[in-house]
């Protein structure tokens, strides 16, 4: 069975879901699962799981995301995006030095209030849900980080001016958020016209491949997708048969720590317990015999 982390470069128009599904069909397997979700509108690094891989998806989706935004000034939206009901405003336009502080701003911590057209949680119903039947909610707001933030370009499109930023954020943040409170800052309602995530955690467009150019040989090892934990190679006949059994063993670890076989397989991810160290997740058992 196939097994192993995909890193896809999504299109415009479909969901993260949709891939997964793509993907179930072209290795005819049911076990497939995606971190960090792209909205259909949105293209780029689409981290995806398949077999064995979905047992680490939980250990891929901290790390942070590297957008390139597109931004409409002037325009609302109930998406917060091109894609909603939109609401023409004043044809307005910012200085490229009003727009570079109003971006600058935001750099380190704030609270971001989650959009309307989510798949955020609230009472057991998905945001997106109250919104379709336009039932009034409260929405939530999350502490997000911005570690880098540059305005690329400025420019006009049919009387509304347009800019591109690029933007290193944390894990939870929504950039359609982001270009909604930028929008108040200068003064001006502005939407999110396109968006392209070119990095998350440790996988970038390098590693991507569009989805009718994939092939099975294109997944990544665990060991390079798990390559920033700590690792420990057993050669014990003794203790990997242990590790294939899912036991606890007498801690030899800190923090939680991929044990690999001496041909770079990964065997099980453990994590410390008191004196001992219990099996987080285990792999797929091999024979471990002389």
């Amino acid at each position: 069975m196939t097994s192993g982390i995909y890193i896809i470069d999504k299109e415009k128009g479909i969901t993260s879901r949709d891939v997964c599904n793509q993907l179930v069909k072209k290795f005819h397997t049911k076990k497939v699962g995606h971190a960090g979700t792209l909205d259909p509108l949105a293209t780029g690094v689409l981290v995806v799981a398949v077999g064995e891989g979905t047992k680490i998806l939980e250990f891929l989706v901290n790390d942070e995301k590297e957008y390139l935004a597109e931004v409409m000034v002037g325009v609302e939206s109930d998406t917060l995006d091109c894609t909603g009901n939109l609401k023409y405003h004043e044809r307005v336009s910012f200085s490229k030095k009003q727009i570079e502080d109003a971006l600058k701003s935001f750099l380190g911590s704030y609270l971001q209030e989650v959009p309307k057209y989510s798949a955020v949680h609230v009472d057991g119903k998905r945001l997106y849900e109250y919104a379709r039947l336009q039932q009034e909610v409260s929405l939530p707001k999350r502490k997000v980080d911005i570690f880098s933030i540059e305005l690329l370009d400025v420019s006009m499109e049919d009387g509304y001016q347009t800019f591109s930023f690029r933007v290193r954020v944390s894990k939870g943040c929504y950039i359609r958020s982001l270009i909604r409170d930028l929008g108040e800052k200068l003064g001006s309602p502005c939407i999110m016209k396109n968006l392209r995530r070119e990095k998350e955690g440790i996988f970038d467009l390098t590693l991507a491949k569009k989805m009718d150019d994939l092939e099975e040989k294109d997944g990544l090892s665990f060991a390079l997708a798990l390559k920033n934990y700590p690792k420990k190679i057993i050669t014990d006949s003794f203790v990997l048969q242990k590790i294939q059994n899912g036991c606890k063993l007498k801690c030899e670890i800190t923090e939680l720590t991929c044990f690999y076989n001496e041909r770079q397989e990964l065997l099980a991810i453990y994590v410390p317990d008191g004196e001992w160290m219990k099996p987080k997740k285990v792999f797929v058992q091999r024979n471990f015999s002389n």
